[in-house]
């Protein structure tokens, strides 16, 4: 009796412990209830993004932030023959057990026992789905934490929200991640469209995507898509036939650009622009402006430019094309290669802030005459000029060609770029003014102060975009009114309002476009010259690194950059040789089958008949007359004024000149100036003489006289006088003509240390 006793005792304790054993099991697998995992936690909202351009047609997908290629689709938008080929390799009765396959686990135990080591693995879907979310060391702790957040999943998703969780974050190489991202990036289709080919083989991949990499171990990939079509055979999906002409049908992968066709700076720098939040995590697609087929064409452009130009030391461009009715970006260019990192391919050179040489121009000269600072027959003076700046060196502006043309129209100093001009007209605005007018037409990155940039500011020594540029000149395009860049649709069309003052913008174009006003610089004949009415304007920054080509008709501006990304200068090539035979190209081939319209005439402006020297009105002594633009109220003044003299601005540039035909009714001397001091040294007055030069009517004889005696000379124009001590007034005379300058001349009591040196109001003299 007592043993009897004992072992119901035993037996009682024995049921304690199962019970309390089946309780503590219990309570544990009934805890994941208590906190479940939905899908709505585990949504991925930084999906990669995909792109088509306007028409529908794709440019290629994009990686999420954090370097990921992903893209999330419903079930019902994957191939079932995918979801077949995926279940059979991975989980066969994924269906058929909960968040663990007990049978798996037994027959992998028993496996393993009898080989001695490990031989299949027992993780079920769901548990690849815990780990995909949270990676965990692979031992024992390790595998009780997934098992944990298996059970969670398990509690809180139904088994399609599971399978579609698992399917859209599946490795597939590289960074790619999800059958929708791998169906687009290594067959350019959507995962609902994959055959089982295609379907058998990305099954294949997340196995091991390392060692079944398309690219490099295909032969391992096709080993690996022959288990995946037995485990299918297997699992009745297909019949034993169909298996094996599929193992023997050829897929053929992309090359591993990821899935982009074309415009890859445009997809990359857009995707950093686009903030994507929860409610775009359903957006398949985003839709460009882009035009698939002029993209591919001006990328073709660009690479055969820059073939040309390799011999100059050239290596990279860009180019953008905008839609002048809307906005619309049409092509984005931002390399030749994007792919190609030897030649920093990856460097957009829409978005690079570069020096824009000359393309600011048109701003300062619009804002000039805007201002009524100066007038369309304004004459400028393109002469030798020097700007004392306070803490720098002295700022001497010169052309790239360092030739003066002297007296010429704002129509000629714009048309033909000439610095020296553009940098009085900037005088005379202020560069706190039109750094202010830069800034409202939309460049960002001219931050630096006024004094920073000084008068260069309009000769391109700030820094500014491709990007910027274009927009700007849109400006121009649309006649004063601002427009934004518009990149994606649907967009709000743009309106078309009137412009405030457009006179002046169609004043601008109408010398941008005018092809006889360039001739002096261009040519007539240049890339710049097209059958169709254009306007365009060139730049070329300091020692030859960047050259730009910006231009439009009244459908579209077209802006071009060549240079080199690593900064080093190109060998002899400037604007009109560099950036705008792309652009000539480009340009062309957009009005290939319907020529533009033409430019509006400025409105409210007066054409009148100028002689092209003075600006004013033709005299008899006018070698030649032109058209120009007027105010209406300078009309009066245009009647009245017929009188032009060069004002002394111009006298060292008359001194160089071979023969003058700019003034006909005055007589100056130009050399010596007025108020110049002059040093003589002991011993070498014989050998120390100035010149005595002058310009203008020489129809009659020229006599020269110095302290009121007549000069014994046969020269007309020049001659030379041994210097001597004293002070001296020389004057020319011609008929009723005269001029007159008073010099000084000194001893010296220190010898020079070189010839020739003098001193004088206008520094050195001789």
């Amino acid at each position: 009796m007592q043993f009897i006793s004992l072992s119901l005792t035993r037996m009682r304790h024995s049921s304690k412990v199962m019970i309390a054993v089946l309780l503590i099991c219990l309570l544990i697998r009934l805890l994941p209830h208590f906190a479940p995992i939905h899908a709505v936690d585990i949504a991925q909202n930084q999906l990669a993004m995909q792109f088509s351009d306007r028409n529908g047609l794709p440019l290629g997908t994009i990686l999420t932030r954090d370097q990921e290629h992903t893209s999330v689709v419903p079930l019902n938008q994957i191939s079932p023959q995918f979801i077949q080929a995926i279940l059979a390799a991975e989980d066969g009765s994924f269906y058929h057990h909960g968040a663990l396959d007990l049978q798996a686990i037994v027959r992998a135990i028993k496996e393993a026992i009898h080989a001695k080591k490990i031989v299949s693995g027992a993780s079920t879907i769901t548990m690849q789905l815990a780990r995909m979310l949270e990676p965990v060391p692979r031992n024992l702790l390790g595998k009780m934490q997934e098992i944990w957040l298996a059970w969670r999943l398990a509690a809180g998703m139904n088994k399609d929200e599971i399978l579609s969780a698992y399917i859209n974050r599946l490795p597939m190489g590289g960074n790619i991640y999800g059958v929708e991202a791998a169906a687009r990036t290594y067959f350019s289709i959507p995962a609902s469209e994959l055959n089982l080919a295609q379907a058998s083989l990305l099954a294949a991949i997340p196995n091991n995507p390392t060692y079944f990499n398309p690219y490099e171990h295909w032969e391992r990939l096709k080993q690996r898509q022959k288990y995946v079509l037995n485990r299918m055979l297997q699992e009745g999906y297909v019949s034993k036939d169909i298996a094996y002409r599929t193992s023997s049908e050829k897929v053929v992968f992309q090359s591993n650009q990821r899935g982009i066709i074309a415009a890859p700076h445009f997809l990359f720098w857009l995707a950093n622009q686009i903030s994507p939040s929860p409610a775009d995590t359903n957006q398949s697609v985003i839709h460009t402006t882009i035009n698939r087929p002029l993209q591919q064409f001006v990328e073709a452009q660009v690479q055969q430019i820059i073939s040309t130009l390799s011999a100059n030391n050239v290596h990279d461009a860009a180019a953008l094309v905008i839609d002048n009715h809307s906005g619309e970006v049409l092509a984005y260019v931002g390399s030749p290669d994007y792919f190609n990192q030897a030649q920093l391919g990856r460097n957009d050179g829409v978005q690079a802030l570069r020096q824009p040489g000359s393309t600011l121009k048109p701003f300062v000269y619009e804002l000039a005459l805007e201002k009524r600072l100066i007038r369309p027959n304004t004459i400028l003076a393109d002469v030798p000029t020097h700007y004392a700046i306070p803490g720098a060196q002295l700022y001497s502006p010169t052309d790239y060609t360092e030739n003066f043309l002297g007296p010429v129209r704002v129509r000629i100093a714009l048309a033909n770029s000439l610095n020296v001009p553009a940098v009085r007209v900037l005088e005379k605005v202020g560069v706190p003014t039109f750094l202010e007018r830069l800034h409202q037409l939309g460049f960002v990155h001219l931050k630096q102060t006024p004094e920073y940039y000084g008068l260069g500011l309009t000769l391109g020594s700030g820094e500014v975009s491709l990007w910027e540029l274009a927009q700007a000149y849109l400006t121009i395009a649309r006649q004063g009114q601002p427009t934004p860049l518009i990149t994606t649709l649907p967009q709000s069309p743009v309106p078309h309002t009137q412009p405030p003052n457009p006179t002046i913008w169609q004043l601008i174009t109408n010398i941008l476009s005018d092809t006889h006003a360039r001739a002096t610089a261009f040519g007539v004949d240049s890339v710049l010259n097209l059958p169709f009415p254009v306007a365009v304007k060139t730049g070329t920054s300091s020692n030859y690194r960047d050259t730009w080509t910006v231009g439009f008709t009244t459908d579209y501006t077209v802006a071009t950059w060549v240079g080199n990304f690593n900064g080093e200068p190109m060998r002899q090539v400037s604007g009109v040789t560099g950036a705008a035979p792309l652009w000539n190209r480009i340009m062309l081939h957009l009005h290939e089958h319907q020529e533009p319209a033409s430019f509006p005439t400025p409105a409210g402006l007066l054409q009148l008949p100028i002689c092209p020297v003075s600006g004013l009105r033709p005299t008899p002594d006018c070698t030649s007359i032109v058209q120009e633009y007027f105010y209406p109220e300078d009309k009066t003044s245009y009647e009245q004024d017929t009188q032009f003299t060069l004002p002394p601005e111009y006298n060292e540039w008359l001194a160089k000149q071979q023969r003058s035909q700019f003034t006909t009714s005055s007589l100056r001397i130009l050399s010596p100036h007025e108020g110049d001091l002059f040093l003589v040294y002991p011993g070498e007055a014989a050998q120390q003489k100035l010149e005595f030069k002058l310009v203008g009517n020489k129809s009659t004889p020229i006599e020269w006289w110095l302290n009121g005696e007549k000069l014994n000379t046969q020269s007309a124009n020049s001659l030379f006088w041994s210097l001597r001590p004293g002070n001296w007034t020389l004057e020319a005379r011609s008929g009723e003509m005269s001029d007159k300058v008073k010099f000084q001349v000194k001893r010296a009591s220190i010898k020079p240390t070189r010839r020739g040196f003098s001193i004088g109001n206008s520094g050195v003299a001789d």
